[in-house]
C-alpha cells in the first residue's frame, strides 16, 4: 500500500519512519517543516486541496495522522488554531480517504476524559468529559471523522515519550541529573506509552487493513485505546527514570497538582483499558517499565 504519515518529524512520526523500513509498503512522510537528515514532503493538513492533490499524486490508500496541537496549557489561549489542527484537519483527512475508499488512522488522547471522577481504566464507549481546550478539540476531531464515514481507526493514547523530540523522559533525565531536589506530581495516574510500541500497533493495523481489503467498509472501524500496561503517577515515572539513569543524588519528592498552577485541569486518572485493541488485533502490550528500559537503552543513558 501507499501510506501517508503526517507529523512525521514528531515523536510518533519518527517511530513510524523506523517501522516503515521493515515493510514492503511505500510511505510518504509529511510535515510542515523539513528536518535535516529526514526526507520530508511539506504538507499543510488544514489545506483540503493540498491533501487531495498529494493523495491523488501518490496513490495514497491510508493516512496515519500523527500531527496535532499538543501544548495543553497554551491551547487555552490559542483555541482557534488548536481546533483547526485537532478538529478540522482530521475531518479533511477523513474526507480525502473517503473519496478513495481508504483508511484514516487518527491518534487521539486520554485527555478526552477527566471531567468525571473514576478509578477504573477508561473504556472506549465511556463518555468523553474533557476539561480543557486540547481534550475538547481532540474529541471533536474524533466525532468529525465518524461523521464523514470513511474507514477509520482512532487510537487514544497517553503519556507518550520516545528517543525523539521533547518529552517527559528527556526532561526528567536532565532535571534529576542537575537538581538536588525535585517535586513531582503524585495525584495524577496514568500509563506511559513508548511511541515505538504504538507505531508497531499501527503497523499491525495497516497490515490487517491491507489483508482484509474491504470493499464495503472496514470491519474493524472504531475507537481503540493503547498505552503500555500498568499504572503509575508522574512521581513513580520520574523515580523509575532516575533509577535507570543512575541519577541517585536528586531527592525526588511527591507533591499535589495544585502546587503547580495550570490554566487547565488535567485528568486525575486516565488509565486506558486496552482489552478491545488486544482482542481485535491480537496485540501484545509491553509493561511500561520494560518499554522505558528499551527506550532509555536506545538513548544510551542507562547506567
Amino acid at each position: 500500500m501507499n501510506i501517508l504519515v503526517t507529523g512525521a518529524n514528531g515523536q510518533l512520526g519518527n517511530e513510524m519512519r523506523i517501522i516503515s523500513k521493515d515493510t514492503t509498503d511505500s510511505y510518504v512522510f509529511t510535515d510542515v517543516v523539513e528536518v535535516e537528515g529526514a526526507e520530508t514532503t511539506i504538507l499543510d493538513i488544514t489545506d483540503a486541496k493540498a491533501i487531495r492533490e498529494i493523495v491523488k499524486e501518490k496513490g495514497i490508500r491510508c493516512i496515519v495522522n500523527c500531527a496535532a496541537y499538543t501544548n495543553v496549557d497554551k491551547a487555552e489561549s490559542d483555541e482557534a488554531l488548536c481546533r483547526k489542527l485537532n478538529a478540522e484537519a482530521p475531518k479533511l483527512l477523513a474526507e480525502a480517504m473517503k473519496e478513495v475508499d481508504g483508511l484514516l488512522v487518527q491518534i487521539s488522547t486520554d485527555y478526552v476524559f477527566g471531567g468525571d471522577p473514576y478509578n477504573t481504566p477508561c473504556r472506549e464507549e465511556q463518555k468523553g468529559t474533557p476539561t480543557g481546550v486540547y481534550g475538547k478539540t481532540k474529541l471533536e476531531g474524533e466525532k468529525n471523522i465518524e461523521a464523514v464515514g470513511c474507514d477509520y481507526v482512532i487510537i487514544r493514547t497517553a503519556w507518550l515519550y520516545s528517543e525523539f523530540g521533547k518529552n517527559f523522559v528527556k526532561t526528567m533525565l536532565n532535571l534529576t541529573a542537575t537538581k538536588p531536589k525535585l517535586n513531582v506530581v503524585f495525584d495524577q495516574a496514568g500509563t506511559p506509552t513508548y511511541a515505538y510500541d504504538l507505531a508497531m500497533v499501527i503497523k499491525n493495523i495497516l497490515a490487517d487493513y491491507e489483508k482484509e481489503c474491504p470493499k464495503d467498509g472496514y470491519s474493524k472501524n472504531g475507537i481503540y485505546h493503547f498505552s503500555n500496561e500498568g499504572v503509575c503517577s508522574w512521581f513513580d515515572f520520574t523515580k523509575k527514570i532516575a533509577e535507570l539513569a543512575g541519577n541517585t543524588e536528586c531527592d525526588i519528592q511527591p507533591c499535589h497538582s495544585d502546587e503547580f498552577p495550570s490554566p487547565v485541569k488535567r485528568p486525575a486518572y486516565s488509565v486506558l483499558d486496552k482489552t478491545k485493541i488486544k482482542q481485535t488485533f491480537g496485540v501484545k502490550v509491553p509493561y511500561w517499565t520494560d518499554s522505558l528500559k528499551v527506550c532509555m537503552g536506545n538513548m544510551q543513558v542507562i547506567k
